[in-house]
């Protein structure tokens, strides 16, 4: 598989699961079709997947106007915001200009607001905007604020995609509305993947989280409005289990980095138009499939 890496640092990032979605679409005879993402985040499945030639074309949405802003940027303004990253200074100061201008989005342009979104999202822990610079203040630390920064291997990443853009539509609506104003309209074909926000600490993690309500109301919505071949992926929170009891699913064990590393239990849930792979090149989902 040929390998593009997303551009952004997404807590619960799920481009590791890339190998598991391929063979959700080999078993289900889906290869070439659409794929799309109600909560794209840093969209490193679509990315994988349609670099790798799984799938011709690729939806990203995301409600959060700085995500949105970034990914306009990718397929929009490609040029300049490689230009952005290439001259960017990585200092405090630079650091506090950024942070300033996400605090006061609606004066900027899309192509401002993703590249300080990007710029907080490569320069701060974790990759969260609110969780204070690699580093420290002081930058004192045995990482500094430049530690993820890589700009040579960035911009590739970034024109990788671009060169792609006529393959990829980005929309910044909410996930409900998009799921049935916008995949309702797309090929029956299409597989869904929705990657909420966690059921757990997503506060400490998301511009945009849910309370335990909307959970609730995203899983019926999902459940009786989803037409198309759709997965989702969770923490595996006791709600979560049971908001989608009636449905097929998959415990794997999923190692994260928000801030420090820790492993979590995740649930794959599943229509009841898709089948699941009876094996996997994941070990800790072939354990899962396994036991």
């Amino acid at each position: 598989m040929n390998v593009a890496r997303s551009p952004l640092r997404y807590p619960g990032g799920k481009q590791k699961l890339t190998p598991f979605i391929e063979e959700v679409i080999l078993e289900n005879n889906l290869t070439g079709c659409d794929y799309a993402e109600p909560y794209a985040g840093g969209a490193g499945v679509a990315i994988n997947l349609l670099v790798s030639g799984m799938v011709n074309k690729i939806h990203l949405n995301d409600s959060c106007k700085l995500v949105f802003s970034f990914w306009k940027s990718v397929l929009d303004h490609p040029e300049e915001l490689c230009r952005h990253i290439s001259r960017a200074s990585l200092n405090i100061e630079e650091w506090k200009r950024h942070r300033e201008i996400i605090r006061s989005s609606n004066k900027y342009s899309t192509l401002e607001l993703g590249f300080s979104f990007f710029y907080l999202n490569r320069c701060n822990r974790s990759g969260i905007c609110h969780a204070g610079v690699i580093g420290g203040l002081g930058q004192k630390g045995d990482w500094k604020m430049d530690a993820r920064f890589r700009r040579n291997d960035l911009i590739c990443r970034i024109e990788a995609i671009a060169i792609r853009k006529k393959s990829v539509i980005v929309r910044n609506l909410d996930a409900e509305n998009y799921i049935a104003s916008y995949i309702s309209k797309l090929p029956d074909q299409t597989l869904v993947y929705c990657d909420p926000p966690y059921y757990k600490k997503a506060d400490r993690l998301y511009p945009n989280h849910y309370l335990p309500s909307d959970h609730l109301r995203l899983a019926r919505f999902i459940q009786k409005n989803l037409r198309h071949p759709w997965l989702v992926s969770y923490d595996a929170a006791p709600e979560i289990i049971q908001y989608y009891s009636k449905r097929k699913s998959l415990l794997y064990n999923l190692q994260y980095n928000a801030l420090r590393a820790y492993k979590g239990t995740e649930i794959f849930v599943f229509s009841d138009k898709v089948e699941i792979p009876s094996s996997s090149r994941l070990p800790f989902i072939q354990a899962a499939l396994a036991s």
